[in-house]
């Protein structure tokens, strides 16, 4: 029995990371250079340590710049970007079905609670959430599992009861860690990454109502157990 639905945030919810590509490439081409989309990647979902785009520049320019100017205003562009973008197709069915069927919602990001939180009130859709786990609260973000952990521990139920909802490999490995059921609905920027950790795939969540997910979810967690069981 289902009885936990969990959000990823960024490029799941809310489209915030091809604002958050487009911003680095705007920058790297007023210095003549292509941005390593592929080594950017590395990031989604995770830490944003895995690949350091500014320190990536200085050195394909081979001179010196203020690394802080240049953050600043690669973030200035990005909230820019990212102001006014909405929920993503089939995020709002989902949450106010899971609402209907007395799912306890939670969010997992490895984002910052400011960033996470106020998207989701600018959206209107914050109280409706049981809990939200961000990098302020955990150790240790994605793919670490702590955060979907922490996550079902505050929404009161167990891993097995819980299906989490992300769009790139960091948080499907952290979900899968976790012992939660992994759907992965990738967006144009990580359909190309791996998804090995998830479940079931969707091209989008507009594509498959909730009460349709959890059949499958069910079927696939039978087939999941009866392979086991032959095995």
């Amino acid at each position: 029995m289902i009885r936990g639905l969990v959000f990823d945030f960024d490029g799941l919810m809310v489209d915030t990371e091809a604002p958050a590509l487009e911003s680095w490439v705007e920058i790297y081409k007023d210095y003549g250079c292509d941005f390593p989309v592929a080594l950017w990647s590395l990031n989604l979902g995770g830490s944003g340590k895995e690949f350091d785009a500014c320190a990536y520049l200085i050195e394909q320019i081979g001179q010196s710049l203020d690394s802080s100017i240049i953050r600043a205003r690669r973030w200035k562009r990005k909230l820019e970007l990212v102001e006014g973008q909405p929920l993503l197709p089939g995020v709002n069915a989902y949450i106010i079905a899971a609402k209907e069927l007395g799912l306890r919602l939670g969010v997992a990001s490895s984002n910052t609670h400011e960033w996470v939180a106020g998207h989701l009130e600018r959206l209107g859709v914050l109280n409706l959430f049981d809990t939200i786990v961000t990098a302020n609260d955990v150790t240790h973000v994605k793919p670490d599992p702590e955060i979907y952990l922490t996550a079902v521990a505050r929404l009161e139920v167990e891993p097995e009861q819980a299906v989490a909802l992300e769009d790139a490999p960091n948080g499907l490995l952290a979900a899968s860690r976790a012992g939660l059921f992994c759907v992965a609905i990738p967006n144009p920027l990580t359909r190309e990454l791996p998804l090995d950790h998830a479940d079931l795939l969707l091209t989008s969540l507009a594509d498959v109502p909730l009460e349709e997910l959890l059949a499958m979810v069910a079927a696939r967690r039978h087939e999941m157990s009866n392979g086991s069981a032959r095995s």
